[in-house]
């Protein structure tokens, strides 16, 4: 690997409209600004059915073929096919402008891992941003970013931004997997996992070409950047289910013993309150299985859980019968109080909800680690 060498990498699908220009900025600066340092272009090309492949090779640029379909396996497969120390990428469409792209590789040569060239708060075009993605979508993922990986002096500002530089080493070190648009996102999220220096550089953001369609597709990509965000985070999953499910057991318990409490000029903990801590409760323990289920899955099961998860077959069985017996004990005792009053309509009192609220959660309980273990199986923990 060449030490100070920059690689400039394009991924590429049908951008015969736009890719000269690209090229040409690109080979500017390579006789300009960066003409004292080795540098490459690299075009991934992800299946152009166009001349797009003729033009890079035309214009001086090495022209990868990948064969896996999407974005972020473009930009993966040429970033692995240079032989670069730092790696510049962005798109083929012209929206961001080469000509700025030496300040984010001076920028990295500082000692960061990461430089995001940051559209926010900096030149935007008039159309060059749709108004959700610059004022709702961008902010709002930055925000989750932020809150769940990154600390008071490493905050991401642009999450969105597909300009950026970085090191090829840091770049191989984060063991990136996503092959569509969250490629994005997960660059962020693994580079704030491992601690890796980043910083931002202004950049100018221009607006499509008029003849361009583009590739971004709002709420399907903003999905799945949310989603790949999510999944490095399964602590956030058990802390929110944790925090719902156990005040709303406790509270269905104090409801059913004393309930209704009276309280200044309020009734708590009465059948309306301990309804509400029903649904609370079943819902926090649906959300606590997402997060052991994720948790088994990426082989990081906090301590907390092991005993539950690391149960051997057999005391798995017998926990689960228990706790499945139990459950059904106290539904039946609801089919018994119901048949008291002659399988007429039954009142919503304190036992009813008591005895569904045992029930379910019981047998969610059980659905919830026995699902884990077969993630467990399926992954091979």
């Amino acid at each position: 690997m060449n030490k100070n060498s920059l690689a400039f990498v394009i991924p590429c699908l049908n951008e015969e409209k736009t890719l000269p220009f690209v090229l040409k900025k690109i080979q500017k600066i390579r006789n300009d600004e960066l003409k004292n340092y080795i540098t490459e272009i690299i075009v991934s090309d992800n299946g152009s059915t166009d001349n797009s492949v003729f033009i890079a090779e035309s214009l001086g640029a090495k022209v990868v073929h990948c064969e896996v379909k999407g974005y972020g396996a473009a930009l993966d497969f040429g970033i692995r096919n240079s032989n670069c120390e730092y790696i510049i990428f962005a798109d083929a469409d012209d929206t961001y402008d080469f000509l700025e792209a030496p300040k984010l590789f001076f920028e990295a040569m500082k000692g960061y891992d990461l430089v995001i060239g940051n559209r926010l708060n900096s030149n935007l075009k008039k159309k060059s941003m749709p108004f959700l993605h610059r004022f709702v979508g961008t902010p709002i993922l930055n925000s989750i970013i932020n809150f769940l990986y990154a600390n008071k002096k490493n905050k991401i500002k642009d999450c969105n931004s597909g300009f950026r530089c970085f090191r090829k080493e840091s770049y191989l070190s984060w063991n990136i997997s996503g092959t569509g648009m969250e490629f994005a996102s997960e660059m962020l999220v693994k580079a704030l996992i491992n601690k890796s220096k980043i910083s931002h550089v202004p950049i100018t953001l221009h607006p499509d070409h008029a003849d361009r369609t583009p590739h971004l597709k709002t709420w399907r990509d903003g999905m799945r950047h949310l989603l790949q965000i999510l999944v490095e985070s399964p602590k956030l999953f058990h802390d929110i289910g944790l925090l719902l499910f156990l005040p709303s057991i406790l509270g269905i318990v104090i409801g059913w013993l004393f309930g209704p409490i009276q309280i200044f000029k309020f009734s708590v903990f009465g059948i309306h309150t301990m309804l509400i801590l029903l649904f609370a409760g079943v819902i926090g323990i649906s959300v606590f299985g997402i997060g052991l289920g994720l948790s088994v899955s990426k082989k990081q099961i906090p301590k907390l859980f092991n005993v539950l998860i690391n149960l051997s077959e057999d005391k798995l069985f017998w926990f689960s019968a228990i706790v499945f017996l139990i459950s059904i004990t106290f539904i039946i005792s609801l089919f018994v109080l119901w048949g008291k009053h002659g399988f007429s309509n039954i009142d919503f009192t304190k036992d009813t909800v008591f005895f569904i609220a045992i029930g379910t959660f019981g047998i969610e309980i059980i659905s919830t680690i026995i699902f884990s273990h077969l993630i467990k199986r399926i992954k091979g923990v």
